[in-house]
């Protein structure tokens, strides 16, 4: 399992805290920022963009994501959530499930605020008994 210095969870908190203040959230007023590592160590930062049609907005961990592929990164190896505080930010389900598409079961998952890190999990401790890219090796 990957294991994360300080440095570079102080990287990844900067990175997500910066994508948060770039938010489009002037419905909800609640700004969330997410920053990615990468299998080749870059980090790729998001913002949640909502829209007035609700349903068509996103979150900032699907921004992360693709800023991710668009940079050329394949596999997600750690992720810090920012949100406003002081209640614990994590994931939302379908964020879980497309972070399981470009991470193993064991991501690190990091929650943090402008106090700092708060807590850290990973992907299967948040979505246990994933069903995952290699679900489907099974059937070719």
């Amino acid at each position: 399992m990957l294991t994360l210095n300080e440095d570079l969870r102080q990287r990844l908190l900067a990175a997500s805290l910066a994508a948060r203040a770039r938010s489009h959230s002037p419905y909800s007023k609640y700004a969330v920022g997410a920053a990615i590592l990468d299998e080749q160590g870059r980090i790729h930062a998001g913002a949640n963009i909502e829209n007035a049609a609700y349903p068509q907005g996103w979150c900032a961990e699907t921004t992360a994501l693709s800023a991710m592929l668009m940079a050329g990164g394949r596999q997600a190896r750690a992720l810090l959530v920012t949100g406003p505080g002081p209640d614990l930010i994590t994931p939302c389900g379908g964020c879980r499930q497309k972070l399981r598409e470009f991470g193993a079961p064991e991501l690190i998952i990091i929650a943090g605020d402008p106090s700092g890190i708060r807590q850290q999990w990973t992907l299967a401790e948040l979505l246990p008994f994933s069903f995952g890219p290699d679900n489907l090796k099974s059937v070719e």
